[in-house]
C-alpha cells in the first residue's frame, strides 16, 4: 500500500469530509452545521491521508486562543476532524498524521496542542495529557431546594429569541474567556454553531430556547436551552435540557439557576458540561439527587516545553528543575529550569541536576492547573528526585478556578 499525505486542497474538502463522517458512524451531518465546518476549515491547517483517489486519513488544526492560568491568550492548535479508514487501520497512519501535525505546530510557532477525544486511550502516545474535566448532572427539582446567592433579586431574565441573542452571548462569552483556563477564544465565524438547532436532533424537545439575565437594563449572563415534555399518571415530569450558560458574577449566575429549576411542568434539569467547581453544586440542598458524574474534556500536549511554561503564571513562587521525557518530539526531551510566580516566569535548558522527573503527557495533564503534580506521583507518573519539590511544584501549579472547556470544536 501506497499512500500520500499532503495538505488539504480547498477543492478536496467534501471529499475528505465524508471520510471523517464515514469513521464516526456513516450519519452524514447535518447540512446546516456541514456548511459552518466547510467555512470554518482551514485548509492550509488540515491534511489528508490519499490511497490513490480515495481519502483514507484526516486531521485538521484550528487557530485558537487559550486562556492559562494568569488570564493570558496562548495560541494553541485546536487539533480536530482526525479519522482513518476502517480499511486502514493497524497501518501506523494515525502516528504519521499526528507526527506531520506536531511538526506543523511547531513550525507555526504555537507551544500548545489541544484536542477531546473520541477514545481517550488513543492520544496518551503522542504526548497528550487529560488536562480538565466536565461535570454532568441531573438535578431533581421536584425535591432539591436552591439557595441562591445575595443580589440575585436585582437580576431580571427575559426570554430572547437565539438569534436575536447571539451578539450579546458572544459578548458575554468573550468577556469570560480570561478567567477561566482552558476557555477558547471564538471568532466571529464560530457563532452560527451556538444557536444552530435541527429539528431532527431534538428528541423530542422544544427548539432552542434563550433567556438573558439583565441588572439595569445591561446583560450579565445567559442561558441556552431546550425542555423535553412528559407526563406519567401524577403529572408533568419533563426536563430542561441546559445547552450553555454564562455569567458575570454570582448574583447572575444565581438567577439563571434560580430561573432553570423553577420552569412550569418539569421536575429535572440535566447539564452536560459544566466546570467541575460550577457554584450550583453549593446552592443545592441535596448534591446526591443531582447525580453528578465526571468525564474527560480537554487533552492537552506541550508542543515547546519551555515556551509553554513560560507563557502562564504560578500561583505561588516556584524554582523547580525538571527532567522531560518525550519520545514523540525529542526536542522537548531534557532537563529545563522554570522559575516563576503570580507575575511571570523563565523556562531554560539547564545541567542542574533535576528536582522531578515526568513525562510531556504529564506536564499537559498539569498545564492547566487542573491536575496536580501530587495527584500524578501518587500514580506513579512522576518522581520526586529533591524533598520538597513535588509540594512546592502542586502548589505553584494550581489554579484558583477549575479549568474547564466549554464547548467541543
Amino acid at each position: 500500500m501506497t499512500t500520500e499525505l499532503r495538505v488539504l486542497r480547498p477543492a478536496e474538502w467534501a471529499q475528505w469530509f465524508e471520510q471523517l463522517e464515514l469513521a464516526f458512524g456513516g450519519l452524514p451531518e447535518n447540512p446546516q452545521r456541514r456548511e459552518v465546518w466547510e467555512a470554518i476549515t482551514e485548509h492550509e491547517r488540515s491534511i489528508g491521508l490519499w490511497d490513490g483517489e480515495r481519502c483514507v486519513g484526516t486531521a485538521g488544526a484550528f487557530s485558537f486562543r487559550m486562556c492559562v492560568p494568569g488570564g493570558a491568550l496562548v495560541p494553541a492548535a485546536g487539533v480536530t476532524m482526525v479519522s482513518v479508514a476502517a480499511t486502514h487501520r493497524r497501518r501506523s497512519l494515525l502516528t504519521s498524521m499526528m507526527r506531520r501535525q506536531l511538526d506543523d505546530v511547531r513550525s507555526w510557532g504555537e507551544s500548545v496542542a489541544v484536542l477531546t477525544a473520541s477514545e481517550p486511550g488513543i492520544y496518551g502516545r503522542y504526548g497528550y495529557g487529560i488536562a480538565t474535566q466536565q461535570l454532568r448532572a441531573a438535578i431533581d427539582t421536584a425535591r432539591v431546594r436552591l439557595a441562591v446567592p445575595p443580589g440575585t433579586d436585582g437580576v431580571v431574565v427575559r426570554q430572547v429569541a437565539p438569534p436575536e441573542a447571539l451578539a450579546t452571548i458572544e459578548g458575554l462569552y468573550a468577556r469570560l474567556v480570561p478567567t477561566r483556563p482552558g476557555m477558547l477564544e471564538r471568532r466571529p465565524e464560530w457563532e452560527r454553531l451556538t444557536v444552530i438547532d435541527p429539528p431532527e436532533e431534538r428528541d423530542g424537545g422544544s427548539p432552542l430556547q434563550c433567556v438573558l439575565a439583565e441588572r439595569d437594563g445591561e446583560a450579565v449572563g445567559y442561558a441556552l436551552y431546550t425542555i423535553k415534555p412528559a407526563w406519567d399518571d401524577a403529572g408533568p415530569k419533563g426536563t430542561v435540557a441546559v445547552r450553555d450558560l454564562g455569567a458575570l458574577d454570582p448574583a447572575a449566575d444565581g438567577a439563571l439557576w434560580r430561573f432553570l429549576c423553577g420552569i412550569d411542568l418539569t421536575s429535572t434539569v440535566e447539564v452536560g458540561n459544566r466546570p467541575v467547581d460550577d457554584a450550583w453544586q453549593h446552592m443545592v440542598s441535596d448534591i446526591r439527587r443531582c447525580r453528578p458524574q465526571l468525564r474527560d474534556s480537554l487533552h492537552v500536549r506541550l508542543v515547546d516545553v519551555g515556551a509553554a511554561l513560560e507563557a502562564r503564571t504560578y500561583q505561588a513562587p516556584v524554582d523547580v528543575v525538571l527532567e522531560v521525557e518525550d519520545d514523540f518530539c525529542p526536542w522537548n526531551a531534557g532537563r529545563w529550569r522554570l522559575t516563576g510566580d503570580a507575575k511571570g516566569a523563565v523556562c531554560v535548558r539547564t545541567d542542574e541536576a533535576a528536582d522531578l522527573a515526568l513525562t510531556v503527557r504529564e506536564l499537559g495533564a498539569a498545564y492547566l492547573g487542573g491536575v496536580s503534580p501530587a495527584a500524578l506521583a501518587a500514580a506513579g507518573r512522576v518522581r520526586e528526585l529533591r524533598a520538597g519539590a513535588l509540594g512546592e511544584a502542586a502548589v505553584a501549579f494550581g489554579s484558583p478556578v477549575a479549568p474547564w472547556l466549554p464547548h467541543g470544536f
